[in-house]
């Protein structure tokens, strides 16, 4: 087994190399995460547009990158994803975590534990419902490993992952945008480990936003 705690950062590396490059392509000069904000305010359709073409970057690295999680690139024919829905995108307060536990061992799938760090509770809505998921801190990044009612049926069923540098965490708010939520690779291919979320991330409700999965549509 591929321990995923290599093959999870290059995962990050990549949707981190995307985020980078629509910054200085169009947002230099400003956060990334308020220029979205500022975007959707203002111009809805383009901001829908920066997020298809992101889409289309990750299809192209995973059907040409040396650590695509895809086994038969040739046969390789995209990425399956719900349609991009601005209200999966909330603005998140953060809760820093203040108890003695800090330390959470997280199962991955292949039985081994690696150690993260609770770091907050993100409190939000969603369609007028109250939500919370707790987020992770490993080697510097936070990290929302969640499922839904979605997990099993129209998305991976082990859950999908979004994951945020630190500076995106401003005044406890933190911005939280559904619509780029991840497979991890054991999605693709078993011999790929992947950390499995805590029990407490579990959603009441389905979120139809960001990756699917394809075996789980048929």
């Amino acid at each position: 087994m591929f321990k995923n705690k290599l093959i999870r950062y290059s995962t990050v590396a990549m949707v981190l190399a995307i985020l980078a490059y629509f910054f200085v392509e169009n947002f230099t000069g400003r956060t990334s995460g308020d220029s979205m904000d500022e975007l959707l305010a203002t111009n809805p359709q383009a901001y829908v547009d920066q997020i298809m073409k992101k889409r289309a970057e990750k299809d192209e690295l995973f059907r040409d990158g040396d650590d695509s999680p895809i086994a038969d690139k040739a046969a390789f024919h995209g990425l399956h994803y719900f349609k991009v829905n601005p209200e999966y995108r909330v603005k998140a307060n953060v809760v820093p975590y203040t108890g003695d536990d800090r330390t959470l061992k997280v199962r991955y799938t292949d039985g081994t534990e690696d150690n993260y760090e609770r770091f907050g509770m993100a409190n939000f809505t969603i369609n007028g419902q109250p939500l919370k998921l707790m987020i992770l801190k490993n080697e510097g990044s936070l990290s929302i490993l969640f499922r839904d009612e979605t997990s099993g049926k129209e998305s991976y069923g082990g859950g999908r992952y979004l994951d945020y540098p630190l500076s995106n965490l401003q005044n406890n708010v933190l911005t939280i945008d559904f619509n780029e939520a991840y497979n991890p690779y054991c999605a693709y291919q078993e011999s790929f480990a992947c950390p499995v979320p805590p029990k407490e991330n579990t959603l009441p409700v389905a979120i139809f936003a960001g990756e699917q999965y394809e075996e789980a549509m048929h």
